[in-house]
């Protein structure tokens, strides 16, 4: 159990001890543990903002994660649809960055590109309305997951704006979310968690 009364002594990090580092190494891993809650709650924030779409930006989560998980794809798939644009309320001009590195701990590195990279491919649909160049997305034509970036951006984050499309709740994901985002892949991260217990 956290103690939350047991604080670090140092104030600066070169002063650390063992004990200070044990304490918030414990801290961390009961932190980490509330991820998924602090993650959904943070998507919540997308709710009733339309950005000038037809559905809010929930919605449009909502309704790209269904689209995969009608198509059959694996939950970490559709957990990465569901939150590849959980970056819109602070990275505004670079959420698919912001999106990517949440998930980059926990997903394949496959997955981790697609949502990296999808805003370079969707821009295909309408870069061009905004002076910009809308084959961008042909400078990484020779990458090994370009197909699916491809696929993800056509099949799923580009038809999901439709408000008489099917948009299953968050409750329905959140199982998925919860395993995906129970242990990370990433070895420093894995390491970390199993220091703290």
């Amino acid at each position: 159990m956290n103690d939350m009364t047991q604080r670090a002594a140092f104030t600066h990090m070169k002063d650390g001890t063992s004990e200070d580092w044990q304490i918030i190494a414990k801290n961390f891993g009961e932190f980490s543990k509330g991820l998924p809650d602090r993650i959904m709650a943070h998507l919540r924030l997308l709710e009733g903002d339309f950005g000038g779409f037809k559905i809010d930006r929930f919605q449009h989560c909502l309704q790209t994660a269904t689209l995969a998980h009608r198509d059959g794809k694996d939950d970490e798939y559709v957990v990465c649809a569901l939150l590849h644009d959980i970056g819109d309320t602070l990275g505004t001009f670079n959420h698919a960055d912001v999106a990517a590195v949440l998930l980059e701990p926990f997903v394949s590195e496959a997955n981790h590109w697609m949502v990296k990279h999808h805003a370079i491919f969707q821009g295909y649909y309408f870069f061009h309305h905004l002076g910009m160049d809308r084959n961008m997305r042909e400078n990484f034509q020779d990458h090994p997951h370009y197909k699916q970036t491809l696929e993800f951006v056509s099949k799923y984050d580009s038809p999901a704006f439709d408000p008489d499309g099917e948009i299953l709740p968050l409750d329905y994901f959140e199982p998925m979310l919860r395993q995906v985002f129970a242990q990370p892949r990433k070895s420093l991260y894995k390491e970390a968690m199993a220091e703290s217990g």
